[in-house]
């Protein structure tokens, strides 16, 4: 217990949060965001009952369920890269790297605490906008069960894409490079995933259709491909019925939602574990160079 508590409870940790949450700009961001998000539902809800005859109904609460989902996971992706790509670098390029290494903290706590640090922020943002849910609640049509598992995915889904930006910058020197880089691998996710998902689907689908006997191909790269897009696999856990048929037709019955969360629980561990062993230099290969020197 002790050994967890040093590790995320350490100097590096403190200074972090300290930074960040003594910042009045944190703090007029949560506000925009939640008066941003209010104005939403207002809107949603406005022109629902103007415009439908029977007011606003269960199904129109559940859809309003799905674009404050939607909206914070759109959050969660494009926010998530920035504040975690220059956790590693930037204290490089400041040069002070080298002074937080010569300290008592071990790679693994310095990274859990860049990384958890610079997530807090987002996860604050997302515990704020809960009470907006209750709005949902006022008219059914969305369980609370159901906003608690989209709140686990998007807390699995901000860890994800917080560890894949450490690592990158931890890789990479410069705080632009990796940046960009985490950016670029995002957009991958998002769309290229979904690009490739349909023109690998054409193609089997197509091959099996003209192949003699075959009416269902059992292939499973198409799911392997859709389950790492973060926006497809939320919506088809709220909407079951997408790309059932394809699926289906693929010879596939696992929920898209399976996949996705080992996928990404997977992606985080092998990020971090790279971010860990890349973050120190290897003493005993320069101390080889040194003596051959």
């Amino acid at each position: 217990m002790s050994r967890l508590q040093s590790m995320l409870i350490n100097p590096v940790l403190n200074k972090e949060i300290k930074l960040r949450f003594r910042s009045f700009k944190n703090f007029l961001g949560i506000f925009l965001f939640l008066a941003i998000c209010g104005a939403v539902c207002l809107a949603f809800i406005y022109i629902e009952t103007q415009f439908s005859h029977d007011g606003f109904t269960a199904s129109d609460s559940r859809n309003l369920f799905i674009l404050l989902s939607m909206g914070q996971l759109g959050l969660i992706v494009f926010i998530t890269p920035g504040l975690t790509a220059g956790a590693i670098s930037g204290e490089r390029e400041k040069q002070t790297l080298n002074i937080m290494l010569t300290t008592q903290q071990s790679s693994t706590s310095i990274i859990l605490s860049k990384l958890f640090s610079s997530i807090l922020f987002l996860i604050l943002m997302l515990v704020a906008s809960l009470p907006l849910y209750s709005i949902v609640f006022l008219y059914g049509g969305v369980s609370p069960q159901t906003v608690f598992v989209m709140f686990g995915f998007l807390l699995l889904t901000m860890l994800t894409i917080g560890s894949i930006g450490i690592m990158f910058s931890t890789i990479m020197k410069r705080t632009i490079i990796s940046t960009i880089t985490t950016y670029g691998f995002m957009l991958f996710l998002l769309v290229g995933t979904l690009i490739i998902f349909l023109i690998v689907l054409r193609l089997i689908l197509g091959f099996s259709q003209g192949t003699p006997g075959t009416g269902q191909s059992n292939n499973i790269l198409p799911y392997f491909v859709l389950m790492l897009n973060p926006a497809v696999s939320m919506f088809s856990s709220l909407q079951s019925n997408m790309f059932m048929y394809e699926f289906q037709q693929l010879g596939i019955n696992w929920p898209l939602w399976v996949g996705y969360t080992i996928a990404y629980i997977v992606i985080s561990l092998f990020s971090l574990l790279i971010a860990i062993n890349k973050l120190r230099p290897n003493m005993k290969a320069k101390s080889k160079k040194m003596k051959k020197g």
